[in-house]
């Protein structure tokens, strides 16, 4: 079972050890300049990896595409794994930011796309960077073995469990705890870390309508996949209110449909894109039932010819923090951020970093911290508007760069000395 030696002397280590972070918010932004979409990652993989070489980490790269793992070995001790996630979106910025992305590029279905940090990933990467520094100058002070991980494809939900598919574990010690953090549309400086339900498990379908074209002008003629596709958009919403437990966490969106090019013509298929969030296995399993039931029951009730295809692209579990873990940050992140530590609801949102830890039986969690200007913020709590400023996947998503930093660096920093072994040389330091 895995102990903490929660020290009262991390906060002057943090002091003394913290590099100046200037030069990583010039890293930031240009990461934030240059965004990489999902399985693109190569230069902001090349600048971690190379990164962790000049400080003495054994260092794997390309593991599960442009993934990295980074070790370095302190001596006997616990192995506490530290994850960032490297990938971008398909967004156009619209933040007017100096350092804004303007950059375009192919998707993997050849598409030119805007790619933008839309989520705070390049956030992610600065601040383990930072974090592997001062972790690395206080290596006189812990005992154990660090491992940092920088995965790609998050966005896709496939990054983790490619990485693992890769061998990632036959290169690295198997770790003892995982961790990983998320900035999010919170208030600058605070931090959130709470037991249980914190993400949703996710997954992404994609549904294939098989019609029958022809001519606009005679649709008694044709079997029109985008009247079918309507119906079975509207009906989809009826899965939570009618199907899935009053109290119980679900969601069902369709983030888009593609039928035909031209007004008079009616095309012969339609193609949706749909997304399901869930926490529970058993309502999981019921919306996708729904969503198969719905689909094949509009197609039939239109007359289609062809039966429709139902698929589901990707999955992801829900991230369910570790009770005993959580319970041991909240000791070291209470005593270090005070009034800073904030309370939080579970996300509709997912992640796939769970898998790094389940792959391996080991315990995880991940916690949040705030991007939001400290005055935005406020003003928008007395205003009530919260709910109006620009959450992750927003074009207008831009975490301030300071504190917002520096609250990363030092949130990955302890949270790591929280499983590290602590060694007598952290008494010079007094208490905190």
């Amino acid at each position: 079972m895995l102990t903490t030696k929660a020290s009262p002397n991390l906060q002057g280590l943090l002091e003394k050890y913290r590099p100046d972070l200037h030069p990583f918010e010039e890293t930031y932004r240009h990461m934030h300049r240059s965004p990489e979409l999902s399985g693109q990652e190569e230069q902001t993989a090349a600048t971690a990896a190379s990164h962790l070489q000049s400080l003495g980490f054994g260092v794997h790269d390309h593991i599960g595409g442009y993934g990295v793992a980074g070790v370095l070995r302190n001596g006997p001790g616990p192995t506490v794994l530290l994850r960032a996630d490297m990938d971008a979106l398909p967004v156009e910025e619209k933040t007017g930011l100096p350092y804004a992305s303007t950059k375009t590029t192919k998707d993997g279905d050849g598409r030119t796309v805007p790619v933008m940090h839309a989520c705070g990933h390049d956030t992610h990467v600065v601040s383990l960077m930072a974090s592997v520094v001062l972790l690395h100058a206080a290596r006189a002070h812990w005992s154990g073995t660090l491992i940092c991980i920088f995965q790609p494809a998050e966005e896709q939900l496939s990054g983790a469990r490619a990485m693992i598919e890769d061998g990632l574990y036959a290169r690295i010690p198997r770790p003892d705890v995982v961790l990983a953090q998320h900035v999010m549309r919170m208030k600058t400086g605070t931090v959130s870390v709470r037991a249980g339900r914190l993400l949703t498990a996710a997954d992404a379908i994609d549904v294939r309508v098989y019609g029958r074209g022809g001519h606009g002008s005679a649709p008694q003629t044709c079997i029109d996949p985008i009247a079918i596709g309507a119906a079975i958009v509207t009906r989809l919403q009826s899965i939570v209110s009618r199907e899935v437990a009053p109290g119980e966490v679900a969601v069902v969106s369709c983030g888009s449909i593609q039928a035909g090019h031209t007004a008079n013509i009616v095309p012969d298929q339609l193609d949706l894109k749909l997304s399901v969030r869930t926490y529970d296995q058993a309502t999981r399993e019921r919306v996708l039932a729904c969503i198969k039931r719905i689909v094949e029951a509009e197609c039939e009730a239109s007359g289609a010819v062809e039966k429709p295809s139902v698929k589901i692209i990707y999955s992801a579990p829900a991230t369910i923090n570790d009770e005993a873990t959580v319970q041991a940050l909240r000791g070291t992140f209470g005593s270090y951020f005070q009034e800073n530590l904030v309370e939080s609801e579970p996300a509709t949102a997912s992640e796939d970093f769970s898998l790094l830890a389940t792959a391996v039986g080991a315990p995880y969690v991940m916690w949040t911290f705030g991007g939001v200007d400290a005055e935005t913020w406020d003003e928008a709590v007395a205003k009530g508007t919260v709910n109006e400023l620009p959450s992750n996947h927003s074009p207008f998503f831009a975490p301030c760069i300071q504190p917002t930093l520096r609250t990363a660096v030092d949130a990955m920093s302890l949270g790591a000395l929280t499983f590290l072994g602590i060694t007598e040389s952290m008494n010079e330091y007094g208490q905190s």
